[in-house]
C-alpha cells in the first residue's frame, strides 16, 4: 500500500492528447498516497472444460488492449509519462490512476507541474469550451463513439473509434473471433462473433442483444467502450473496458428469481404513473461471477465489482438488461474494507447486523435498480442522459442507491427476500462511508455524498457523542423513499437545474464527516483494492 509518499524529481515530458504544461521541478513534493490492499484474482478451475480455459488467455489479451486505448483516452500517451519516472511507487501509482490525477482525492494532481485534468479528458481538445463544442455543427458530435480534434487551422472535426485505434481494434477483433471458434455455447459464440465484428464498426446494438440472449455460458467477456463516467463534460463519450469472467453457477441460481419482480416493483414506486410509465424488459436476469481479468475503465481507482448492462435504452426497454455481481471481488471488498470501516464508526450494538449476505444483496439490488424508474424524460426533451448532461451518471446511480433499498425494503416486507431489515440496512450504512471516500471525482462518490447527506438531515441515522453512527431503521426506510422519490422526478422532468442544484447543495463532504473518514485513513483502512491478475495468477 502507498501513503505520504515523497517525490524529489524533475520531470521532462509532453504531455500528448491532454496538452498539460510541462511539470516543473519540486523537491519537496509530497502527496497523500491512497491505501490500495492487493487482491488475487483467482476462481476455480477446475470446473471449466478445456475449450474454455483455452479461451480465457484470449480474451485476457484483447483486454489489455483495451487497456491501451483507455490510456489514450484518460490521459494520452502513457508511456511518455510512465518512461519519465523513476521512482517504482509512484510509477505504480500513475497505473492504478490511468495517469497524474487521484481518482479518489477529486482528480488532484500528484505529479508537480502537471494542472488539472480537462472535464473531457481526452475525448475532446483540452482547450475546447462549451459554447465552442455547441456551436460545432458535426453531425456525430454527441457520439458516444468519437472523439473530437482540431484539424492544422484549429478547426474542430470529429472521428470515429474504430478509425483512431484501427491497429489496435483490430488485433482485439481477432483474439475475440478466435475465442468465438473455440466456444461451444451457442449464445456465447453468437456474441462473440458479433462483438469482434462491432469493435471494427462502433455499431454495437446487435451484440448488445445477443448479450442479453446468453442464458447458459460459464464465461462471460464484457468488452468495449461501455461507460460514460470519464467524459466530465458531457457524459457524451463511452470508454473502453473490459472483464473476463466466470459464471458462479450456484450463486447464479439464488439470485434467478429476483429479476421477475420488477414489472411489480415498477407499479410500486413511490411517485406519479406518469414517472413509471416505461415497463421494464421481462429477459432480465442476474447471475454472480468470479471476476478473473479488469482493464481500462473499470479498472481505474476504485473497482467495479458489478455489471448492469447494456446500456442501450432501446434494448434495456425491448430486453432488460444483465446484472453480474462479482462475487469474489466484493468478498474481498466486504473482507479488507467494510468489517474494518463497521469497527470503526458502526455503534458497537449494530455491527452485529454487519453481513456478506446483505452487503452482496445492497450491491445486487442497486444493479437491479438501475432498470426501474424512467430512461426518456416525460415531456419530450429526449432521454434523462442527455438531459441531465454531465450530471446524468451521478444521479443515475443515486437513482440505483436509493431505489434498491427501497426495493430490499418491499422484497423483505412482502417475503420475497430472506434476512433482516436490520442486516440490510446497516451493511448499506456501512457501504456508504465505503463508497464515499472515493470522493466526487466519480459518478457514485457524488451519489453517495447526496444520499449521507439527504439520509443525515432526515435522521435516518445520528452521529454520536464519540464519533459512531446509530441506525433509525424505521426513518431510514421513509428516508429512501423520498429520496426515491425526488430523483425519479429529477430525471422524469429532465430538470438540469434542479440536479445541478441537489449535486451543488448535498453533493460534498461535510468537515464533519470529512474527520471521520481520516480516522479510517488513520487506521490503515485501505480505501480500495488493486489486483494481482492475468493468466499466470490463474495457472494457465
Amino acid at each position: 500500500m502507498l501513503k505520504h509518499l515523497k517525490f524529489p524529481f524533475l520531470l521532462s515530458l509532453f504531455v500528448v492528447g491532454c496538452s498539460q504544461p510541462a511539470p516543473q521541478e519540486d523537491n519537496s513534493q509530497e502527496f497523500n498516497f491512497i491505501d490500495y490492499k492487493t487482491v488475487r484474482l483467482t476462481t476455480d478451475l477446475s470446473k471449466l472444460a478445456d475449450h474454455e480455459k483455452q479461451m480465457i488467455p484470449l480474451m485476457i489479451e484483447a483486454a489489455k488492449i483495451m487497456d491501451e486505448l483507455f490510456w489514450y483516452e484518460s490521459y494520452g500517451k502513457g508511456d511518455s509519462l510512465l518512461s519519465a519516472v523513476n521512482d517504482e511507487k509512484l510509477k505504480n501509482y500513475i497505473k492504478i490512476n490511468y495517469g497524474p490525477w487521484d481518482r479518489l482525492q477529486g482528480f488532484q494532481s500528484f505529479i508537480p507541474g502537471i494542472g488539472e485534468k480537462p472535464a473531457g479528458a481526452n475525448f475532446y481538445p483540452a482547450d475546447i469550451t462549451k459554447q465552442e463544442f455547441e456551436a460545432f455543427e458535426g453531425a456525430d458530435k454527441q457520439s458516444q463513439y468519437t472523439f473530437l480534434r482540431r484539424n492544422s487551422e484549429g478547426k474542430l472535426y470529429t472521428i470515429p473509434y474504430h478509425e483512431m485505434f484501427k491497429d489496435q481494434i483490430t488485433r482485439a477483433a481477432d483474439l475475440i473471433r478466435q475465442s468465438a471458434e473455440l466456444a461451444q455455447d451457442p449464445g456465447f459464440k453468437k456474441y462473440l462473433s458479433l462483438r469482434s465484428e462491432a469493435l471494427l464498426t462502433d455499431e454495437y446494438q446487435q451484440s448488445d442483444f445477443a448479450w442479453m440472449d446468453m442464458k447458459t455460458n460459464g464465461l462471460d467477456l464484457v468488452i468495449g467502450p461501455i461507460e460514460n463516467y470519464e467524459d466530465k463534460l458531457y457524459n457524451y463519450k463511452t470508454a473502453h473496458e473490459a472483464y473476463v469472467l466466470v459464471k458462479d453457477k450456484e450463486w447464479s441460481a439464488r439470485l434467478d428469481k429476483y429479476a421477475s419482480v420488477l414489472p411489480s416493483l415498477q407499479k410500486g414506486l413511490p411517485v406519479p404513473d406518469a414517472y413509471k410509465s416505461e415497463k421494464p424488459g421481462s429477459e432480465a436476469d442476474l447471475n454472480a461471477y468470479d471476476v478473473v481479468y479488469y482493464a481500462g475503465d473499470c479498472n481505474a481507482g476504485a473497482k467495479t465489482i458489478a455489471i448492469n448492462l447494456p446500456n442501450d435504452e432501446q434494448v434495456q426497454l425491448e430486453k432488460g438488461s444483465r446484472r453480474l455481481q462479482l462475487k469474489n471481488a466484493i468478498k474481498a471488498k466486504f473482507d479488507e474494507i467494510l468489517i474494518p470501516i463497521a469497527d470503526e464508526l458502526i455503534v458497537e450494538e449494530q455491527r452485529k447486523y454487519i453481513t456478506f449476505d446483505a452487503f452482496f444483496g445492497t450491491i445486487m439490488f442497486h444493479e437491479v435498480a438501475h432498470g426501474l424508474g424512467i430512461k426518456n424524460t416525460i415531456d419530450g426533451k429526449g432521454t434523462v442522459r442527455k438531459a441531465l448532461k454531465e450530471h446524468s451518471s451521478a444521479l443515475e446511480e443515486g437513482k440505483a442507491d436509493v431505489l434498491g433499498l427501497y426495493m430490499i425494503t418491499q422484497l423483505l416486507e412482502s417475503g420475497e427476500l430472506e434476512g433482516q431489515i436490520e442486516e440490510y440496512y446497516t451493511s448499506f450504512l456501512a457501504g456508504i462511508f465505503r463508497s464515499v471516500r472515493f470522493g466526487a471525482g466519480s459518478a457514485h462518490g457524488i451519489a453517495n455524498m447526496i444520499r449521507f447527506n439527504y439520509f443525515l438531515e432526515q435522521e435516518a441515522f445520528q452521529r454520536t457523542e464519540d464519533g459512531q453512527y446509530k441506525i433509525d431503521f424505521e426513518k431510514m426506510a421513509k428516508a429512501s423513499s423520498a429520496l426515491s422519490e425526488k430523483i425519479l422526478t429529477l430525471q422524469g422532468d429532465g430538470d438540469y437545474d434542479g440536479v445541478d442544484l441537489l449535486v451543488k447543495e448535498k453533493g460534498v463532504i461535510s468537515p464533519m464527516l470529512q474527520n471521520d473518514l481520516d480516522r479510517l485513513s488513520e487506521k490503515n483502512i485501505p480505501v480500495d483494492i488493486v489486483f494481482e491478475q492475468g493468466v499466470e495468477v490463474l495457472g494457465l
